[in-house]
């Protein structure tokens, strides 16, 4: 039997093939990923063209350093989610910093600077909400089939147990389990160590 913590085979060749320099094998990861690393730039820039640009630096730190991920250490896809958090979340900062250093040059008596603890607050209450909402994004997407169709038919299309339960073809007490589940796994998007979020691999930059 397998050891738990033995990562996924597929995992461990598009490691060995970006290694070798595989052009083909960045075209898999990309076609298999993108989506996903888009979604979660966009969801902390909300700017289509930031996002675009975040994907391409993904990737292509992916090629020009393979070796950066570590199979032992998870899943591929968490450890591009993780680079893609942090670069994005540097993006969003360097972005908010210049908007309120060009706020500052109109009005500095209303500011304080951009190094005034009001505009450091603001900057990253701004940065902890994208934050927030890019982990809960990841952890929806990452969720069991089962769990994410029950959790889209409560919260998107407005059923209540029963009837997702009806929906899903399951019982009404499988129904409030998934919910729960769902939610709990959720609930982590608050809290940048849990099991659920991206986790901060030291070598993704």
């Amino acid at each position: 039997m397998a050891k738990r913590d033995t990562p996924p085979r597929w995992d461990r060749k598009m490691q060995q093939r970006l290694a070798r320099g595989e052009a083909a094998a960045l075209g898999e990861l990309y076609d298999r990923f993108a989506s996903l690393v888009h979604g979660l730039a966009h969801r902390v820039l909300d700017d289509e063209e930031a996002a675009d640009r975040i994907t391409r630096e993904v990737f292509a730190h992916v090629w020009q350093h393979p070796d950066a991920y570590d199979p032992k250490q998870g899943p591929l896809r968490s450890w591009l989610a993780a680079l893609t958090h942090r670069l994005a979340v540097q993006r969003l900062r360097q972005t908010e910093t210049a908007a309120l250093a060009g706020t500052d040059a109109d009005a500095p008596e209303a500011t304080g600077g951009t190094g005034s603890p009001r505009a450091l607050e603001e900057l990253e209450r701004r940065v902890r909400r994208a934050s927030v909402a890019a982990r809960a994004d990841y952890i929806v997407t990452s969720m069991p089939a089962p769990l994410r169709a029950a959790l889209e038919l409560a919260y998107f299309d407005r059923r209540d147990y029963r009837q997702t339960a009806v929906d899903l073809g399951v019982t009404e007490a499988e129904a409030r389990r998934r919910l729960r589940l769902g939610l709990q796994l959720l609930s982590t998007a608050h809290d940048t160590g849990a099991p659920g979020a991206p986790p901060e691999y030291g070598g993704a930059v």
